[in-house]
């Protein structure tokens, strides 16, 4: 197995584009003594004082070029009065890690005009069609850093209002994976790709991955990080095992084990996609159509043929009917047709959780259980058999209608198991680790059933909100344990659910929101008397 890589040159390799310093700089150049800071923050960081900034026509929030020698990176700005001295700057680490720079160096602080692509924006926002050209422009734009979160904010925001054309999404997805890395292997690469919405299906992947492996498909799948749920599968599989894996880790286990479960956010696959997610992140929406362009350039970038989306559907997922899920399938099948892509799409239930846990070391422990004993949660298991079964006839691994059989042996035989355990020792993790060791918030909460009857419905978005009061997925161990499932019929005083937490003012916080958002209904024969 072979791989080669396709940088596009940006910001990180010192270039930015012909029009550079012409275009996006004024001719205002001052010098700044360098000092660290020691912070962790979001996007490059640069602080000045308030004084140097006034002189400089420079207001806090937009974004300056730092420059030394013939290197330079953008930076946002902040100001202060009492932080830094005139003619200083505290620069982060990230801005002086990409240029080599140490305490005492003096750098350059050059202001940035409108980039030339900011006409395009506008065109955008107004809802005028765009051309390839101009959308590969505003995309270069956003991943060489000259947008600040304002105007990416906007562009994401103008989907919601203005959907971009068959066409202009296909120009989309060419230019998020045009301005970042392609990975290309000499076998066919497949994966398997959910669009999310239902709590507990993050942990579908650690089973369904190995399964396809097993069968010798190679399949290195990249995940994303949770935006608004309480899991994304990297969180999940960061419980077991690396999952920020560079370009040759990457080849190398694939060439290993067949299989991984890695987070594509560090290797610079469709970058524009993860400045996307964040802004996405912090605003709580997540655009269709930039979905369907998150999921289909990373895997283009990772030189994906044979594809399968899973589409869940159901109250309080992200997709509500059958009618919504045909029409966001048709995308996908659309835009696979445009780009070269072998696509199957599954519309699966996703009216309640799957398994029975949410958070990412509950999950990590629900999944490794269950590969373990070969049994568990029917969701959770005939979920990850179904998409696997889906992949192997895809494939053509298995004649069509036979893949889902195929895939049921591999998992009962224990070979599903084995392989997850050599993904694990490949990735950095444990690969003899059971599910008790794995690390659980320490403190819990229990609501109990008032009455004896069945469970009537469990309400994913109120399970997804008390998940994420509770600490997931920063806080690893937290999340939300069923005890039921729709149709379980229970007495009273049985328990229905555990909150988990490493912090108590977080499982306070989430207990109050239970009590006003209760997630499991409990209906008995009687359901009211009168008078």
């Amino acid at each position: 197995m072979i791989f080669y890589l396709k940088v596009f040159k940006t910001v990180k390799s010192r270039v930015l584009f012909v029009y550079t310093f012409v275009v996006y700089m004024s001719s205002v150049k001052r010098a700044f003594r360098v000092k660290l800071l020691d912070v962790n923050y979001d996007r490059p960081l640069i602080i000045i004082s308030e004084s140097d900034a006034h002189e400089q026509g420079i207001s806090p929030g937009s974004i300056v070029l730092v420059t030394i020698g013939d290197k330079f990176h953008p930076a946002n700005v902040m100001t202060s009065s009492t932080m830094v001295n005139p003619g200083e700057c505290l620069l982060s680490k990230d801005v002086a890690s990409e240029l080599k720079i140490s305490s005492g160096d003096l750098v350059g602080v050059k202001v940035l005009g409108l980039p030339q692509s900011f006409s395009v924006l506008k065109k955008r926002i107004s809802g005028e069609k765009l051309s390839e050209r101009e959308l590969y422009s505003l995309i270069r734009d956003v991943v060489s850093g000259v947008y600040g979160e304002a105007e990416i904010a906007a562009f994401l925001l103008s989907q919601l209002y203005n959907p971009l054309s068959d066409e202009e999404l296909s120009y989309l997805i060419k230019a998020m994976v045009e301005t970042g890395v392609i990975v290309k292997f000499e076998e066919t690469v497949h994966d398997i790709h959910s669009v999310g919405g239902v709590p507990g299906n993050s942990k579908v992947a650690l089973i369904s991955v190995p399964i396809v492996a097993s069968a010798g498909l190679l399949i290195p799948k990249t995940s994303s990080r949770a935006i608004t749920s309480p899991a994304g599968t990297a969180d999940t599989m960061e419980v077991l095992a690396r999952v920020d894996l560079d370009v040759g880790e990457i080849v190398e286990i694939a060439r290993k084990v067949k299989g991984l479960l890695i987070w594509g956010g560090k290797l610079y696959m469709a970058p524009a996609d993860d400045i996307f997610v964040n802004i996405e992140r912090k605003l709580a929406i997540d655009p269709v159509q930039q979905m369907v362009a998150s999921i289909l350039s990373k895997k283009l970038a990772m030189s994906v043929e044979r594809l399968i989306i899973d589409i869940p559907i159901g109250r309080g997922a992200k997709v509500t009917s059958m009618i919504e899920a045909e029409k966001l399938a048709s995308i996908f099948l659309r835009q696979a047709g445009l780009l070269g892509i072998s696509i199957k799409v599954a519309l699966t239930y996703g009216g309640q959780p799957i398994g029975t846990t949410i958070g990412p070391a509950l999950e990590a422990w629900e999944a490794l259980t269950t590969l373990i004993e070969r049994k568990g949660s029917k969701s959770l298991i005939d979920k990850a058999i179904l998409l696997a079964g889906l992949l192997l006839e895809l494939s053509g691994k298995t004649p069509p209608g036979i893949g889902e059989e195929a895939a049921r042996e591999i998992f009962l035989s224990g070979r599903a198991y084995e392989k997850f355990k050599q993904i694990i020792e490949a990735q950095g993790g444990n690969p003899e680790i059971k599910p008790s060791d794995i690390p659980i918030g320490k403190y819990t909460y229990t609501v109990k059933s008032q009455l004896e009857g069945a469970v009537t419905h469990i309400d994913n978005t109120a399970i997804t909100l008390i998940a994420r009061a509770c600490g997931a997925p920063q806080d690893k161990g937290a999340g939300v344990k069923l005890h039921v499932k729709v149709g379980y019929r229970v007495n009273k005083e049985d328990p229905l659910l555990t909150l988990y937490s490493n912090s108590e003012s977080r499982l306070d916080t989430a207990i109050s929101l239970l009590r006003e958002n209760p997630p499991i209904i409990v209906e008995g024969m009687l359901l009211k008397t009168l008078p």
